[in-house]
């Protein structure tokens, strides 16, 4: 039974099923006393306690497979996830990401991401990164930096970069992270 909670409707479908599994009395019998009419209504509102119980436990159960896709959806991605904070923090990280800037993941967490910048695009991020956070714009921003891994190595990256605004937290920066070093050189040795 996949049937939404609607109020009144679905407590009159689960009293009904109820009283057919109990069993119901007609309110014109008066061989039932108001202690074998009290139990009656006990035993109809314990099944349907139970009917709804098992129903929550369906839903929580979908509701944990839907988050386990998701989060191996996102760790997995071919796509760098990253989460920056205000004061320019790397909040969260997914796994690909975490390889593409060759670091442990827990390591890159409350990390300065310019750290991952080389130096001569440094200003540049800068002037991009304070405009987007102080900025009312919602539409996805993108920026190519010269990028610098932890072991020192470089690469050529291309950030898609949105501003998120919640209600109960400060604004953050959503980044997609990808590695364009291939791309470059195929497109600079044609030229």
């Amino acid at each position: 039974m996949n049937k939404k909670w609607n109020g009144i409707e679905r407590r009159q479908l689960l009293r009904a099923e109820a009283e057919k599994m109990v069993g119901s009395f007609s309110e014109g019998t008066n061989a039932l006393n108001t202690t074998e009419m009290l139990l009656h209504e006990l035993l109809v509102h314990k099944v349907e306690l139970e009917t709804q119980n098992e129903e929550l436990r369906r839903a929580h159960a979908e509701m944990e497979e839907a988050r386990d896709r998701y989060v191996d959806f996102y760790e997995f991605a071919p796509i760098s996830y990253i989460t920056i904070n205000r004061d320019g923090m790397i909040n969260a990280i997914n796994l690909t990401g975490a390889v593409l800037l060759a670091a442990e993941r827990a390591k890159l967490i409350n990390q300065r991401f310019s750290a991952f910048i080389a130096h001569t695009d440094r200003d540049h991020w800068h002037r991009q990164f304070m405009n987007m956070m102080e900025h009312d714009r919602f539409e996805p921003q993108k920026i190519r930096l010269k990028m610098i891994r932890a072991d020192g190595s470089q690469f050529d990256g291309h950030l898609d970069c949105l501003r998120k605004v919640t209600l109960d937290e400060p604004p953050m920066l959503r980044v997609a992270l990808t590695d364009i070093t291939l791309q470059k050189n195929r497109f600079e040795r044609v030229e």
